[in-house]
């Protein structure tokens, strides 16, 4: 498609690519320093992974580290979002929610702050990723974590609305289209990819939720090795409406950088109408899993 001559005045959004480990105020080093690039470089809105936070060895030293929204790191990262004045999606935050008490478990959370530092959006992970997979170590999230109770409406941002998710999300097309209905321009899929999941499905499953949803999709990326025994695949990408992956972070941390065209967006709608030629009457009984 070509690009239009006023492209410069597009919405820059920056994707971050980090290697989280256990040492929460190195992961935030690390963190702050793309973020502060990424306002250098002109973008109104940064996106951070899944596990921005930390990445633990084992469930007890998850629960350990993890803290309420109200605690010191969310406290940094506002002052960081007033700091370089621009808007930032927390991919993946060990929440202590309100429940810790009763549970001791968490809520892996999404948290959008605006440019002022305010809280406008959490989503809670509603997917959690409890597989068995041959290569790769088992993943037991429910070990340490709760499921969030529903999705969020998408939220005006300057970049577009968007619509919140977190990582195994995105293999549930049920929930991108629901968040596409309430107005979602721009899907986010901050995560950490293992090594054997991210060859085969991680671009393919990107790609194919931008095209039926007829949106942007920002996916910002764990990388590398975060301790002994866990390590990710990286591949941040920003891919557009059309299916094109228009940005893509390279292997190690860093970030990269997307123009998002929401008269491209309308356009390709208003070409491509699946909208509305969907058939929700005939969706529902095929809904219940197979006997």
């Amino acid at each position: 498609m070509a690009v239009s001559s006023s492209s410069w005045d597009l919405p820059l959004v920056a994707v971050c690519q980090v290697t989280s480990t256990p040492d929460k105020q190195q992961n935030f080093q690390a963190c702050a320093e793309l973020v502060r690039e990424a306002a250098r470089l002109g973008a109104c809105l940064a996106f951070l992974p899944e596990a921005f936070d930390f990445i633990a060895r084992d469930p007890a030293e998850t629960l350990h580290l993890s803290e309420p929204l109200g605690g010191k790191l969310l406290g940094e990262y506002t002052q960081l979002a007033r700091e370089c004045g621009l808007w930032l999606s927390l991919g993946g935050f060990h929440e202590r929610g309100q429940d810790w008490e009763q549970t001791q478990k968490i809520y892996n959370c999404h948290v959008l702050l605006n440019s002022k530092g305010s809280v406008v959006a959490t989503y809670r992970k509603t997917h959690l990723c409890d597989v068995e997979l041959p290569g790769q170590g088992p993943m037991r999230e429910s070990n340490s974590t709760m499921p969030g109770p529903g999705l969020e409406s998408p939220v005006s941002t300057p970049a577009g609305k968007i619509g919140l998710a977190i990582c195994y999300d995105m293999r549930f097309p049920e929930l991108s289209l629901a968040l596409a209905q309430a107005g979602a321009e721009i899907l986010t899929y901050p995560s950490a990819f293992g090594s054997v999941t991210g060859p085969a499905h991680w671009e393919v499953l990107l790609r194919a939720r931008a095209i039926e949803t007829q949106c942007y999709v920002v996916a910002a990326a764990q990388c590398g090795r975060h301790h002994e025994k866990r390590a990710s695949y990286g591949h941040s990408m920003v891919v557009d409406p059309w299916g094109t992956v228009v940005a893509r972070c390279s292997e190690g941390p860093g970030l990269c950088l997307a123009r998002i065209d929401l008269s491209y967006l309308r356009q390709l709608r208003q070409h491509l109408p699946v909208f509305q030629h969907r058939r929700p009457d005939i969706y529902g009984s095929l809904g219940h899993p197979p006997s």
